[in-house]
Order: structure tokens, then C-alpha cells, then sequence
């Protein structure tokens, strides 16, 4: 799969910041809270427009050119997604205005209220984070923070929450949109930590923790990466970035390059940013283990992959194994070479059968015994000696954690960790290999010919089919936007048929793969 993974690497090299002028982030080169210092360097001191001035930024940056396509107010707290919306609202004519329920008129929604910066300037006119909206719903959601509810006290029409809280730590009230829009809304509050990250440590909110670095406190930290990598960026946000960019001279950084939060924010949960505070998620900038294989036999494979957002050395990394949950870590199996950004390094048992993974296209095959692990083995990545990533439960004893299953971290996922959790882990059956080494950077091929599937129809509305060869099984499916984003990932094992549903208007490149063969789809939902 190596020829793959070469064209997406330029691909996405290419499409990364497809929206933005040349050179507009080129002084963008750090990793963590730096690289954050420098975005704000680049979007401070935009034009501001004034309060009123929204009105006319609205004209071109909030209009409905993807669902309906009909050119009314996209309003996140209205706006269905996949159905009919329950009312619409015309560009100037219908701007609040009183209202007495839903579907009145609409007005200025702050995502992050203007009562935390005191409606002060340049905050209180920033069209990046404050959307048309429903003036009832804008009513209903108050100053209360955005959050995942537990139990609704009033639901709107589109299916918008105001309830109590289901963020760990905070027992208020909270407002959840639909999960259509949770990611517009996240990279919003991203975009807002960055820009005003001058002033921001002042503001008193309950997602907010009084630092300028990490901002968030740690629950609503992990609510927000958790929405920004399930509800990946659409066509619309995009539209709306330039739009506002016309307008304000600035842009959203976490648009053009959804990375970017991963890069600065990914996996952090201390509560102080870099003031000190422990975690227990390790360096946001580091390697973490994104793969577990504890098949059958000698079906055993690990894989680490690489967020960081630039190349990282394996020099000074190792695998280690504690046997049988007790007891001290073995010696070590040293890595070596680099892995590029959005990499994947996979070692397997040098006697892997080649049914599961083809041990020729891994980076270490090997006898080691970090590589003969049962499922009550932890096994941990290590750097200069130091543990910074495990599987499995250290000092847990003869206990199963994984056993005869493959375990593959979950995208929200970005970072190590030194405490491991089942909840971060998606569990697969036994000798389920195919996801190995597939790599977000991929160069379309077709290397085998006599292995025949289509997507149809094509164009589509957001709904199509992917037809297998029949005598071909254990494909690994994955779709990517444009911009990297992987929407959808599912492993076939004896379907002939694949439905997916509801993809939202744009371009996606589909890979179809398996441990023989690769196969790259271009599909367009219109």
C-alpha cells in the first residue's frame, strides 16, 4: 500500500489550505500552545465591520447554497440537516424584530456569549463566531454554555436541546445543538481561543479555565474535540470562511486545516494548559499506539501513528510488555527511522500468517517477545525510557482486556495516554487485519485488476452504493473529504453491498483495501 499512501500525502498536501491565499499560514510551523501563538498572530487585527455590520456579512456568508439550496438564512438552530427545515427565514426581510415562538425572525447569536467579554470590540461584531439564528431559539439557549445534555427540559424544533448537564464536572444547564453542527459550533470556540487569546484568560464562563494556552477546562476541552472530529468540516463552513473573510480580513485557521486543533489542543487534559497541572493523556505532540491485533496463533501486530503534525524521529522510542499483568516490563524492542505526519508504523510476530497481514509491508517484523503478547499483556510505548502510551491494564493480573479481538483507537482519540481505557478503543473480531497501515495519504492505484467495485450512483445525493467482488472479502472502507477529513470507516467482512447515507454536498475519495489490494473511488454528492 506504500504507492497509496504517497499520493495522499501530496493530495492533502495540496488541499490542506485550498481555501486560504498562498502563504497565508506558511509562519504556522509549531507544534501545541506555540503554533496557537502563531495563528493568532496571523488573524489578529481583522477589520472590524461594527455590530450592524453583521447584517451585511450575513448576505454572503450564511446563505443555504448546500441543503435546500434555496438562498434563505442557514440557521444552525433551525436548519435540518437530511429533511425538510420548519421554516425559513429571507435574507434582510425577516430580521428580528420581536418574536413570540419559533419562526418569527431571526437575529445575532453569540456562540460565546457577549456577557463574558462585556459586548466590548472587536468581540461583539466578530462574524466568526456569531451566526443568524432563530431569535426564540437565540432566547431559549440564553448565556448558557454549549454542552451535551443528559435530560431535556425544552427541545426545539430541529431537534436543538436546552437541558441539564452531561459534561463531567459541571451540574448546570446547558444547550447542545443537533450533531450535524456540533463541529461548525467547536471550531468556532477553537477560532475564539485563538483569536482573543490576548484577553481570553479574563473572561469568566463555565467552559472556560482562566489560561490563555489551553483556554477550556478540561470536560468542555474533550466535549469540543470529541464534536470537531464527529462532525467534520462542510461545504458550507468553508463558504462561510471565505465570506467572512472578504469582510474581516481574517480567517478560521481550524477550516483551512482541521489538523490544527489536534495539533494545539489534542489529548490535553490538564487543567491549567502548561501552568504545571498533571494528565493523563500525555504530550499532545507525541506518537500514541493506534492499533492492537491479539488474533489467532502468532496473529499478533501493533501499530503507532503520528498527529503531531511534522515528522518525528524513532529514535529513543521502544515497545515494551509486562507478561501477565504483573511483574516488571520487559526489555524493550527499539524502534528506529522516521515517521512522517499522519503516519502509521506497524510490527508484527515475524510468523503472522500472511491470510492477516502481508509481514513484508511492515516496518518491523520480528520474533521479539513484545510481539508473542496475550490479552492480559499491557503493552506500552515508551520514550527515552519513559511510558507515555499503553494498551491494556497495567498490574492487572491473569484479567482479559483484549483477548482474540483487534482493538483500533477511536478518532477522537489524538494522543497518548498512560492509563488505559476500553472507552477509547472500537473492538473488532478476531484476525481483523486489513486496517493496518492504511494511511490518510494514499495515491490513487488500483493494484489488482481482477478485483472489480463500483460506487453508484454517481453523482448522488448523499446516499450510494459501493458493490463488492463476490469472491473477494475483508476490505478495510474509508471515506475522506477534500480537506483529510475522514467521515466514514468500516470494515467489510462478508457483505457484497455497502449503503452509505447522508453525506452532505462536496467531493470524497473513497479507499477500498485489503492486505493484496488497494482501490481509490471519486464520488460527488450534489
Amino acid at each position: 500500500m506504500k504507492k497509496i499512501n504517497v499520493f495522499f500525502a501530496i493530495f492533502f498536501a495540496i488541499y490542506s489550505h485550498a481555501q486560504a491565499p498562498n502563504g497565508y499560514y506558511s509562519s504556522a510551523t509549531g507544534n501545541g500552545y506555540s503554533l496557537k501563538t502563531q495563528l493568532y498572530n496571523i488573524i489578529k487585527n481583522h477589520n472590524d465591520r461594527g455590530y450592524s455590520g453583521l447584517w451585511t456579512t450575513y448576505g454572503t456568508s450564511d446563505r443555504d447554497h448546500q441543503n435546500e439550496n434555496d438562498n434563505t438564512i442557514f440557521d444552525l438552530y433551525s436548519e435540518v440537516q437530511n429533511g425538510k427545515d420548519p421554516y425559513n427565514y429571507s435574507y434582510s426581510t425577516n430580521q428580528c424584530g420581536s418574536y413570540s415562538g419559533e419562526g418569527s425572525c431571526y437575529n445575532r447569536e453569540h456562540m460565546i456569549p457577549q456577557s463574558v467579554f462585556n459586548s466590548s470590540s472587536p468581540m461583539v461584531s466578530d462574524a466568526h463566531f456569531i451566526t443568524p439564528t432563530d431569535g426564540y431559539v437565540n432566547g431559549i439557549r440564553s448565556n448558557y454554555p454549549h454542552g451535551d445534555v443528559a435530560s431535556a427540559s425544552k427541545t426545539t424544533r430541529n431537534g436543538s436541546k436546552l437541558g441539564t448537564s452531561a459534561v463531567s464536572g459541571y451540574s448546570g444547564t446547558v444547550f447542545e445543538p443537533v450533531d450535524a453542527f456540533k463541529g461548525d459550533i467547536a471550531r468556532m470556540y477553537f477560532y475564539f481561543a485563538t483569536r482573543y487569546q490576548n484577553t481570553v484568560a479574563n473572561y469568566s464562563y463555565p467552559m472556560f479555565n482562566n489560561t490563555s494556552n489551553q483556554v477550556f477546562t478540561t470536560s468542555f476541552l474533550n466535549m469540543l474535540l470529541a464534536w470537531h472530529a464527529q462532525d467534520p468540516v462542510s461545504a458550507r463552513e468553508i463558504e462561510r470562511n471565505n465570506a467572512i473573510y472578504a469582510r474581516q480580513g481574517n480567517r478560521n485557521p481550524f477550516i483551512d486545516n482541521p489538523n490544527y486543533v489536534n495539533v494545539i489542543w489534542g489529548g490535553t487534559s490538564s487543567g491549567g494548559g502548561n501552568t504545571g497541572g498533571g494528565t493523563t493523556s500525555g504530550s499532545k505532540s507525541d506518537l500514541f499506539l493506534s492499533e492492537y491485533v491479539e488474533g489467532s496463533s502468532n496473529n499478533k501486530a501493533l501499530e503507532i501513528k503520528n498527529e503531531t503534525g511534522s515528522s518525528v524521529s524513532l529514535s529513543g522510542y521502544s515497545i515494551k510488555k509486562q507478561t501477565n499483568g504483573s511483574g516488571s516490563w520487559s526489555s524493550g524492542l527499539t524502534l528506529s527511522g522516521t515517521l512522517a505526519n499522519n503516519g502509521k508504523y506497524v510490527i508484527v510476530n515475524n510468523s503472522i500468517s500472511s491470510a492477516c497481514y502481508n509481514k513484508t509491508s511492515a516496518n518491523i517484523s520480528t520474533s521479539a517477545s513484545e510481539l508473542t503478547f496475550n490479552g492480559n499483556d499491557p503493552v506500552g510505548l515508551f520514550k527515552n525510557g519513559t511510558l507515555i502510551d499503553i494498551i491494556g491494564n497495567l498490574n492487572g493480573g491473569s484479567s482479559n482486556f483484549a483477548a482474540d479481538v483487534t482493538l483500533r483507537r477511536k478518532s477522537s482519540v489524538t494522543a497518548p495516554k498512560t492509563s488505559y481505557s476500553s472507552s477509547d478503543w472500537d473492538t473488532y473480531s478476531t484476525n481483523t487485519c486489513g486496517g493496518l497501515g492504511n494511511k490518510i495519504s494514499q495515491e490513487v492505484s488500483n493494484t489488482s485488476n481482477d478485483v472489480e467495485i463500483k460506487a453508484y450512483p454517481n453523482p448522488n445525493k448523499g446516499t450510494f452504493i459501493i458493490d463488492f467482488n463476490k469472491n473477494e472479502k475483508g476490505f478495510l472502507v474509508e471515506i475522506y473529504s477534500t480537506i483529510g477529513q475522514k467521515v466514514y470507516e468500516k470494515v467489510v467482512e462478508k457483505e457484497n453491498q455497502l449503503q452509505i447515507n447522508n453525506l452532505t454536498t462536496g467531493v470524497y475519495y473513497v479507499t477500498i483495501s485489503n492486505t493484496s489490494f488497494n482501490k481509490m473511488l471519486r464520488i460527488i454528492v450534489e
